[in-house]
């Protein structure tokens, strides 16, 4: 049986979130209460990296570890999450959408993100010198698998260029905004040089997870002490890899009519 690896999914850690980014927060001291639910379960966090090469043929995952990640790029990643990891010498990566970044003291080129305080690209490059892996999250946020021609590749290959720019080397890893993709922004995520692609089915990841499709765990404002423990126990969800759903299938078609009408897309039916 393959071990399910949690792949952990966060974006803002804050006491105070913007309204609209609250259900998908956890505070500061829940992030450190979660972090200590992990130690004390006896799961090792490895970096990412580590999970792709094993997932590419390389040396095998220690047992029972677990993978952090955050999305987006808000600046609360700056001072309330590096100095957690910091202190207690863990690794993450952090997925930026390049479009919501600014240069201290002007505004940001534009993103689909509404506002909220966002990292500069000097934050983005200490945190780089500080062992964070800084990887890719798309330009401004779109339904990637709603795209195509030179907007899907602006969006993927754009937004790698504008990190190397900053940090000065390679970034390899990235992140489909909304856990969306499908298989034509799989096969543009590999030709831009990403080696991989995290989506978000909230599911366990594994040892023979696809690469380009790493799943994830959502953890939201609402994910209680016992659900968290369960992922710590490799409990209460599935685990990668399993064929995409239907009912995924079919969102992903509804959406790219709306894109094409140029109409506001609504939330996505329950379970997606």
């Amino acid at each position: 049986m393959n071990d399910a690896v949690p792949v952990l999914v966060y974006h803002s850690v804050s006491d105070r979130p913007e309204p609209w980014i609250a259900p998908y927060t956890v505070t500061p001291r829940a992030f450190a209460e979660q972090l200590d639910r992990i130690a004390d379960g006896g799961r090792t966090v490895v970096p990412l990296r580590r999970l792709v090469s094993a997932l590419r043929g390389g040396a095998a995952l220690p047992a029972h570890c677990a993978v952090l990640t955050f999305d987006d790029g808000y600046e609360d990643f700056y001072w309330a999450v590096a100095p957690i990891l910091a202190e207690r010498d863990l690794p993450a990566t952090l997925y930026v959408t390049t479009g919501a970044v600014h240069v201290p003291g002007r505004p940001a080129e534009g993103s689909l993100l509404p506002p909220a305080p966002m990292l500069s690209w000097r934050q983005i490059a200490n945190l780089d010198a500080l062992g964070i892996e800084i990887g890719g999250h798309s330009r401004t946020h779109a339904e990637l698998d709603t795209l195509g021609g030179r907007r899907l590749d602006d969006e993927i290959a754009g937004c790698r260029r504008q990190l190397e720019d900053a940090v000065g080397h390679p970034v390899t890893a990235f992140a489909y905004p909304g856990g969306y993709s499908n298989a034509l922004v799989r096969r543009r995520v590999q030709k831009a040089g990403w080696t991989s692609g995290a989506a978000a089915p909230d599911a366990f990841s594994s040892s023979v997870d696809d690469p380009l499709r790493i799943a994830r765990l959502s953890v939201r404002a609402d994910t209680s002490p016992e659900r968290f423990q369960e992922w710590v126990q490799g409990r209460g969800a599935p685990v990668a890899p399993f064929p995409e759903p239907l009912r995924v299938k079919g969102w992903r078609a509804y959406r790219r009519i709306r894109a094409a009408l140029a109409r506001p897309i609504g939330e996505p039916p329950i379970g997606l």
